[in-house]
């Protein structure tokens, strides 16, 4: 009886210990995963382009001044091309001040790249649109909101960069997205930025000639436990939720994020942004 008093209270303890872990560690820190990407789709001009891809910043859940301080930090010395925001700044709670809205403002103007910063919004960010929209206008990022740019570079080289809504309020439209190609064919390397990682497969079964997806909103279960994430992985992130996929041609990456999501907590699951190399 002695014996089994013993073994329950250590596995006790060891509960325990990995919630504080998760809950004080694990959620601190920034990861960067260096991720070399080849592809034969982009122009060589291209070659050795930069992308940096980050999510679900969930501002002033547990996310302070000074995290965001070094997330941003982080980005500049990784001298980004691109860099790619895919939704949930904020936290559908979050109430933000003039000097919150102020702070954002500036942070965010600090991040500088060769062709341009782009975001989209997650559904935590839905009922704060408005608010968004102004802060990414006045911090040279671009909001796709179902909507594309074109990049170029010298040698007029092209790269697609569209964005999808948030699909938990119905609001992802793939064929707006896409509009460019109803009646043009000359860009061979597509990025398609997506919150939810569940629309994916509608923005494949219509556009299976897509090079790149990015998304966020899974944090990856939070508990990178298999069995156990999959059952806390989000609405709208129960199909594709881990780092990586391949589905025929098309490379998915789902960002762990930066913040967290329903619960307060990451297990063997650090906050992390993504580093694309291409072609180098």
């Amino acid at each position: 009886m002695k014996k089994v008093l013993y073994i329950i209270l250590i596995v006790l303890i060891i509960i325990f210990c990995l919630l504080l872990y998760s809950r004080f560690i694990g959620t601190i820190g920034l990861e960067t995963n260096e991720i070399p990407y080849k592809t034969e789709y982009i122009a060589e001009s291209y070659n050795g382009l930069k992308i940096v891809h980050f999510s679900d910043l969930h501002y002033k859940k547990i996310i302070t001044e000074k995290r965001v301080r070094q997330l941003v930090d982080e980005i500049i010395r990784l001298k980004p091309d691109i860099v790619l925001f895919t939704g949930d700044l904020l936290d559908n709670d979050t109430e933000l001040s003039n000097d919150d809205i102020d702070f954002l403002i500036n942070q965010l103007s600090r991040i500088e790249s060769t062709y341009g910063n782009f975001a989209i919004l997650g559904d935590k960010d839905y009922l704060k649109a408005d608010t968004l929209k102004n802060i990414y206008i006045q911090s040279n990022f671009t909001l796709l909101d179902n909507s594309y740019s074109i990049i170029h570079n010298e040698e007029n080289d092209q790269i697609f960069i569209g964005g999808i809504s948030t699909y938990n309020y119905d609001e992802a439209d793939i064929d707006k997205t896409m509009a460019y190609f109803q009646g043009n064919n000359d860009i061979s390397f597509k990025i398609i930025m997506v919150h939810e990682g569940d629309y994916i497969d509608t923005i494949l079964d219509k556009y299976n000639n897509i090079n790149l997806i990015v998304g966020g909103h899974s944090i990856n279960g939070s508990i990178n436990i298999p069995v156990v994430k999959m059952l806390l992985t989000p609405k709208g992130a129960k199909k594709y939720y881990r780092p990586y996929y391949k589905v025929n041609n098309t490379d998915i990456y789902i960002s762990n994020g930066i913040g967290l999501n329903n619960l307060n907590f990451r297990l063997f699951n650090h906050p992390s942004i993504n580093f694309y190399r291409i072609n180098n």
